[in-house]
């Protein structure tokens, strides 16, 4: 599995940079020197990525931070496009559709290539900041005080990219659904504390008019979980870490993230109830695996996130091979599942294929 894990971070990129370094060199109408300027550029530009997963842009001024880690994570993306769109040329070449010169020394196709890019990406911008709003309607046999509304949501990643600003439109978008409680399944911090301490983000959560109970994510453990505990507690999040809380007859399960290997089973959490007396229980659990334990635990509902759907297509075919479930409502026996895509997102702004989502969620008693 390491193995695997350095082709995919290692060896594939570097390939894919120099698949794309010869092509580029090959289609544009300009003197070398320009040329390896662009190029040398474009290879900067990727590897401000790896900079940015090491946290050294933390010693930087907040705006340039910011503009690095765009400019880095937004590239991955705009590398994979680019390798597609060539394949697909070479391809049309080998069956003789695309003719030689369209790749050679070419301003049309230079011109093209660029129009293609910038729409494809101007387009994935534009449909990340579109939240799209998912409805739930969920009944329950068990006895509840009350018909409740409930705002689900994972995967918010605020940070260099997902400014205050952003974070208060999100709070806005929330408190218009006048939620009984809100639901987050981990993820709330993308990596580094810096920017959520800078522009003291606690201070919007603090807006929102629900309590507000939430999982750890992996993203929890890159940023420190310790320094991630006390953002939760300024934020007035309450924190299920392998821990239940009883809101208006709801069992609210929080599982801590896979990434703690001793954390609580499932059953295990659920054993505090007696077997005739278990209320309607949801769980959050960040990282959607072993979705059949949850079923043999006898959940209701289980709420997850962490795929992101991928993101971008064709990422989403992948995550769709990894999980059982990688997006959408989804059942098993009695239990049901919602797996998001994400309020927020990692790295560059773009939904391709994909969407940025909240859930309202009602339950009621049949």
């Amino acid at each position: 599995m390491q193995h695997l894990w350095m082709l995919i971070f290692w060896v594939l990129p570097i390939a894919a940079l120099v698949y794309l370094g010869w092509h580029l060199w090959c289609l544009l109408p300009l003197p070398g020197g320009w040329k390896a300027l662009i190029i040398a550029l474009g290879i900067c530009c990727f590897f401000l990525m790896f900079l940015s997963v090491a946290r050294l842009f933390d010693r930087l001024p907040l705006w340039l931070a910011s503009i690095c880690y765009d400019v880095g994570t937004s590239s991955i993306f705009v590398m994979l496009y680019m390798v597609i769109i060539f394949l697909l040329l070479d391809l049309g070449r080998l069956l003789h559709i695309v003719p030689r010169d369209w790749l050679y020394s070419n301003w049309t196709s230079t011109g093209l290539l660029a129009a293609l890019l910038i729409g494809i990406f101007v387009y994935g911008n534009w449909h990340y900041r579109h939240k799209y709003r998912e409805t739930l309607e969920l009944t329950t046999t068990k006895q509840l005080k009350k018909d409740m509304t409930i705002v689900m949501l994972s995967d918010m990643h605020i940070g260099y990219h997902n400014r205050r600003s952003e974070l208060a439109r999100w709070v806005d978008m929330i408190n218009a659904e006048q939620p009984d409680i809100i639901l987050i399944a981990g993820d709330i911090i993308d990596g580094s504390m810096r920017p959520l301490l800078e522009e003291r983000m606690a201070e919007e959560f603090q807006r929102l008019k629900a309590p507000i109970y939430a999982c750890l994510g992996n993203h929890e453990y890159y940023a420190g979980d310790t320094d991630a505990l006390q953002f939760y507690h300024d934020a007035g999040i309450h924190l299920l870490r392998d821990s239940i809380a009883m809101v208006d007859g709801l069992a609210i399960i929080g599982r801590d993230d896979r990434t703690n290997i001793g954390r609580k089973s499932v059953k295990e959490l659920l054993n505090s109830f007696s077997l005739d007396n278990t209320p309607y229980t949801i769980v959050l659990d960040h990282q959607p695996y072993h979705l059949e334990r949850t079923e043999a635990a006898g959940v209701d509902f289980q709420l997850s996130g962490h795929t992101h759907h991928g993101q971008v297509w064709p990422i989403s075919w992948i995550t769709e091979s990894i999980y059982e479930c990688a997006f959408g409502a989804y059942q098993r026996g009695n239990t049901r599942y919602y797996i998001s895509s994400g309020l927020g997102i990692w790295g560059g702004k773009f939904r391709i294929g994909t969407r940025s989502e909240y859930v309202v969620a009602t339950i009621k008693n049949k």
